[in-house]
């Protein structure tokens, strides 16, 4: 029983390798800091304004660096040496996270510098992730890719629940020079663990890291099904499966929560990560999946199934709410268990079926992908909720994730067939 249950718990072969397990040791530290920032940024900004408009325009100065720089970050990976390009951009996550810390000391309420520093910030991290999940072949064997992308996750997971609830309690004690003080502290652990990495140069370089290598990095993505296919059914799980931006609502009108948030909004948007870290810790048999591409489409039904639960539930919170927002926590917390299944398998899959010269490139449109799918979300569940209502946005989105997938794995059967003992053979 005790072997049996060993197989189960998260996979940590990966952290034997020295460089690997610095990395990740930094990114617990980094990640609670990083988290800080992100819940410290919208209330400043808030605090400034009074709008929440102002608010959202956040995500504008977020999403357009992070769609550019992340596709042409991608392309940088695949030309210089990696190791130089994270020294660079984890340099320029901390000068960020420093400048916030001075625009907060000294109180400077000029909200468009605020935004234009955010903007940088994000485009030193567009550039900085595609590299860093870029060398994880170079530092494990490619059967240890799920285990180290579980790991990662569980980290990122776990930051996100962490951070906000931290950062929330402290803004009103510390104020928001200390969090950004902490964020610029904290990133140094990651600049340590960086510089002790060794050279990682590409194997292949190829051309200069201008618009035709972005260009032909999406070429070769085009001309690879399976790859393709990845981004296909995480692009269908996101867009019509992430309904966050309808958790006010819901919090509000279904389970009778203050406008402002309160305890029921904080529960619905720590149910997905709090899912995902609970999938992280029971994650050791990820490692020995063959059948990947299977696997992915399972995992995005479970993901599908999951929202569709919660949907439902939604709908009958009036008649039992405590019941009902259990469920919808339950619902919403398998859907983030399944999500991390999913995306450690896209990101082996990506990281061993495609050839080194252009891995930079493919994490790049993962990092738009999946930064920008739930964006898009946002916008589509906010306007079938004014329409429809959002338990029926809800659950709608997630049988369409449901019919999405299947319709993808029948009409691309080879991603269905993928296997990872293909790579490893060859």
């Amino acid at each position: 029983m005790r072997q049996r249950l060993r197989g189960f718990l998260a996979d940590t072969r990966p952290l034997q390798a020295p460089a690997f397990r610095r990395l990740w040791i930094a990114n617990i530290v980094t990640v609670v800091g990083a988290q800080l920032t992100v819940v410290a940024v919208p209330a400043q900004i808030y605090a400034l304004t009074n709008s929440s408009a102002m608010v959202g325009l956040t995500g504008v100065f977020g999403l357009v660096p992070l769609l550019v720089f992340g596709l042409w970050g991608g392309a940088l990976a695949d030309h210089f040496d990696r190791r130089s390009l994270l020294l660079l951009t984890t340099a320029g996550l901390i000068a960020t996270s420093a400048m916030f810390w001075a625009l907060a000391h000294f109180d400077v309420g000029n909200v468009w510098l605020l935004l234009v520093v955010y903007a940088v910030q994000q485009a030193c991290f567009a550039v900085n992730q595609p590299t860093r999940t870029a060398v994880l072949p170079a530092l494990l064997p490619i059967d240890q890719l799920p285990a180290a992308s579980s790991l990662n996750m569980t980290v990122m997971s776990a930051g996100a629940i962490a951070g906000p609830l931290v950062g929330g309690a402290l803004i009103p004690v510390f104020g928001f020079p200390v969090l950004y003080l902490i964020d610029t502290v904290c990133l140094l652990a990651t600049l340590w663990a960086v510089i002790h990495l060794p050279k990682l140069p590409v194997l292949e370089r190829s051309g200069t890291p201008g618009l035709r290598s972005v260009l032909d990095g999406l070429g070769y993505l085009l001309g690879h099904p399976i790859l393709l296919t990845s981004f296909l059914v995480d692009g269908i799980a996101m867009v019509f499966g992430m309904p966050r931006a309808l958790f006010p609502q819901i919090a509000h009108e279904s389970f009778g929560g203050p406008v402002e948030g309160g305890l029921v909004f904080a529960l619905l948007f720590a149910a997905m990560p709090a899912g995902a870290v609970l999938g992280g810790v029971l994650s050791g048999w990820v490692s020995r999946v063959d059948r990947q591409g299977l696997a992915v489409v399972w995992a995005v039904i479970g993901w599908g199934v999951g929202i569709t639960v919660a949907g439902v539930a939604v709908w009958f919170a009036p008649s039992l709410p405590t019941v009902m927002l259990v469920v919808v926590i339950a619902g919403l917390a398998f859907g983030g268990a399944t999500d991390m299944f999913s995306a450690a398998f896209r990101q082996s899959m990506l990281l061993s079926a495609a050839d080194d010269a252009v891995r930079g490139r493919l994490q790049g449109v993962f990092i738009v992908v999946v930064a920008g799918g739930p964006r898009i979300a946002d916008t589509l569940h906010g306007w079938a909720a004014e329409g429809v209502g959002t338990a029926a946005a809800t659950a709608g989105g997630g049988v369409l994730v449901i019919v999405g997938v299947i319709i993808a794995a029948v009409a691309l059967p080879a991603f269905v067939r993928y296997r990872l003992s293909q790579n490893l053979s060859g």
